[in-house]
């Protein structure tokens, strides 16, 4: 019988191999609003380009890099605008969704 030790773990920063899927994963993230899967969807784009690379064109150190994007992370958002630079991703606004009826 197998054991779910012997599966290979899934690591979504392995199938992250351009800017659209990156764009698109990071989206999503935002688009569910919680913070804490943000920072963690910030992690995965960060290792799927690498933390030392991205670190360096968002002008952080490694070890402050790992720290803000860590399960007890909670980076500034100053910081969030630097790696989402050094991603090469941006932010933006747009609506949200009406229900059907609602003037507006």
């Amino acid at each position: 019988m197998i054991s779910i030790k012997d599966l290979p773990r899934f690591d979504a920063a392995d199938y992250l191999g351009s800017a659209e899927g990156r764009a698109d994963y990071l989206a999503l993230a935002l688009e569910e609003g919680d913070a804490v899967e943000i920072r963690r969807a910030l992690n995965t784009v960060a290792r799927s380009l690498g933390m030392s690379a991205v670190a360096e064109e968002a002008g952080l150190g490694r070890e402050s890099l790992y720290k803000a994007l860590g399960e007890s992370g909670n980076p500034e958002f100053a910081t969030i605008l630097k790696l989402m630079k050094a991603m090469g991703l941006k932010l933006s606004a747009l609506p949200i969704a009406k229900s059907e009826g609602e003037e507006g």
